[in-house]
């Protein structure tokens, strides 16, 4: 018999209202223990508010359930012990050094070995060599280092990470994944808001959020799986008007150029084919039926979104 996985956050019909306007609308999330969960959706569509209620930093208007077995109305002050939260903005002391930083973190959680797992944090992250610069000369990614390094100085089961790498460089980012990675394995569980669709798919599961609402969950193939999309690539010139063209027909969900091809969804693959068919002819334009990819579903999901503003 397998064993069960404990849930790090179980929550159901979560809500949230600021005043007449619902940011979060009845959402559901069972994340299990020691998992990366990736939340993703456009600025504005509820993850950050999501993200504060769980951690007991807002008290929901509806909904119920726990994160790492405490209840979130009552017992908010036993989660934000346990819980590391990450901010979009880099929220730390720029006249201060990263030691001091570190330090000053240590006093606040009451860390009675403080020293010692400061010396561990700066070691384990790299930030030996720089541990004596000040915070506010750190590049980007130096930063992120340092955050990651004082939200898990208090060595919390859960992490909550609030988009840790916008802005950051590509290698500073796939180090910082890596480093996810690694508290995952650990049984820590992680939270994490990105736009990057490559980080998406680092991920043991994902959800899609927007409006306040989840459209899609699951792990990578399932959220493209739910898009329902079919898809074909033409390589070829003049792309862009093409595309125009193509976005007239009803069958054609989305199209989006990527370099020197164009992606081409629909929801019904003999429409879709029927859509393209005349343009098969052209010259210079070189068609191929493909897998659709995670981008291809959230650009769908993104002009959902879109169509739902607008109605």
């Amino acid at each position: 018999m397998k064993e069960e996985v404990p849930l790090a956050i179980d929550v159901h019909n979560l809500t949230k209202r600021f005043g007449k306007n619902t940011v979060v609308n009845r959402i559901n999330l069972v994340v299990p223990q020691g998992k990366v969960y990736g939340f993703l959706g456009p600025n504005g569509s509820g993850k950050t508010t999501t993200i504060r209620m769980i951690c007991g930093l807002l008290t929901p208007d509806e909904g119920e359930g726990t994160c790492l077995g405490y209840d979130l109305r009552r017992e908010s002050e036993e989660i934000r012990k346990n819980v590391g939260y990450m901010t979009q903005k880099f929220s730390f002391w720029d006249d201060l050094t990263i030691r001091e930083n570190l330090n000053f973190v240590g006093k606040i959680f009451g860390i009675k070995e403080s020293r010692e797992r400061m010396q561990n944090a700066l070691q384990k992250l790299g930030l030996e060599h720089r541990a004596d610069q000040l915070a506010g000369s750190l590049s980007g990614g130096w930063k992120q280092r340092l955050a990651l390094a004082a939200c898990t100085l208090h060595e919390p089961k859960l992490l909550l990470l609030d988009e840790p790498t916008a802005g950051v460089d590509p290698k500073a980012r796939r180090e910082f994944w890596d480093e996810i990675h690694q508290l995952a394995s650990q049984g820590i569980t992680v939270l994490v808001s990105t736009h990057y669709m490559d980080e998406a798919e680092r991920c043991h599961s994902i959800v899609y959020i927007a409006n306040g609402n989840i459209l899609s969950q699951g792990t990578v193939d399932d959220v493209i799986s739910q898009s329902g999309l079919s898809t074909w690539v033409v390589e070829g010139k003049d792309l862009v008007s093409l595309k125009e063209e193509l976005l007239k027909n009803p069958a054609v969900m989305t199209a989006a150029v990527f370099g020197e091809s164009l992606h081409v969804s629909g929801l019904v693959p003999e429409e879709l084919e029927a859509a393209i068919e005349p343009y098969k002819s052209r010259k210079n334009l070189f068609w191929s039926r493909e897998e659709t990819s995670l981008e291809d579903a959230f650009i769908y999901y993104n002009t959902l979104i879109k169509d739902f503003e607008r109605s």
